[in-house]
């Protein structure tokens, strides 16, 4: 590289962008940072040897992507709008003849804690506190989807902008009073069935019971509870047959984000035996549980 190290880098994208591959989580740097921990400069690489080494094991781009670079090139509505439009409290009778005037998602980003104890039925979870624009956008995929959200009132603009940076803009409003004023307004509401990973381990030793991994293959296939099936969150919706109709599915990702996700997209989709595993994975391997011999997932 002929520019000196003293130049001054900013990266195109986040760490966990689906755009890149073990990227930093720092967001300025120097060309001699880069030439010195950046595992693609090697000096002596060649062209070919650099773009197998930044492309290998890359998924493909989310769906929504293609829609994101439409909106670029024919624009998109100032974020101002966006938010005032999206801020618009409803009272639930109003959320309610919205949801199904418009045919929007309800779009719970709660914390995991409160949306599996009470919920509004048939609601997407994808909480704020965890990786979720990206999820939005595997999940939601239409970037032209009406959206109504469950929101603290105090997080309502976070959530709005937050779906705006990935391109979904068709934020109706939020629940005034959320789900306790949805209650007291009579209407019905819902939960998600939890066992902890003691009692999922104890019933793996008794039963032959359904059990569905939705983490990545790759983390599937680096370790997992003998017997539990590998299905994706991300290919979730294209693989709703291969989900048990009858008797409890034990539901497990690595730490219950993604697992609640997928109960959620299970609830909405009519069904309702799905069952989370508290804690996930990180749980599972401090009990007794039968598992696959690990594998370090650099190898795989």
């Amino acid at each position: 590289m002929p520019l000196p190290d003293e130049v001054i880098v900013y990266p195109g994208h986040g760490a966990g962008s689906a755009c890149g591959k073990k990227m930093s989580a720092e967001t300025v740097g120097t060309l001699g940072d880069q030439k010195a921990n950046n595992y693609a400069l090697r000096q002596d690489m060649t062209k070919a040897e650099f773009v197998r080494e930044v492309t290998d094991g890359l998924l493909p781009p989310p769906a929504y992507f293609p829609l994101n670079v439409k909106m670029n090139k024919e624009g998109y509505v100032a974020i101002d709008e966006v938010i005032e439009r999206g801020s618009q409290g409803l009272s639930p009778a109003a959320f309610d003849a919205a949801a199904n005037e418009t045919g929007a998602v309800v779009l719970d980003v709660r914390s995991m804690d409160e949306f599996a104890q009470k919920h509004i039925p048939r609601s997407t979870f994808i909480g704020l506190e965890g990786n979720f624009a990206p999820w939005v956008g595997a999940m939601i995929v239409d970037t032209q989807q009406p959206i109504l959200l469950v929101c603290p009132a105090a997080q309502v603009e976070e959530a709005i902008t937050r779906l705006s940076r990935v391109g979904f803009d068709q934020v109706l409003g939020h629940l005034s009073g959320g789900v306790e004023a949805w209650s007291s307004a009579g209407f019905e509401t819902d939960h998600i069935s939890s066992v902890s990973a003691t009692e999922f381990a104890g019933n793996m030793k008794q039963d032959a019971i359904n059990v569905i991994d939705v983490r990545k293959t790759g983390e599937h296939q680096s370790e997992h509870v003998l017997g539990a099936e590998s299905i994706p969150l991300a290919t979730l919706s294209q693989h709703l047959a291969e989900v048990p109709s009858d008797g409890p599915v034990f539901v497990h990702c690595l730490s219950g984000y993604r697992s609640l996700i997928a109960l959620s997209i299970l609830k909405a989709r009519g069904r309702h035996n799905g069952i989370n595993v508290l804690g996930g994975f990180t749980a599972i391997q401090k009990t007794d549980c039968s598992m696959s011999d690990y594998v370090c997932p650099s190898t795989l």
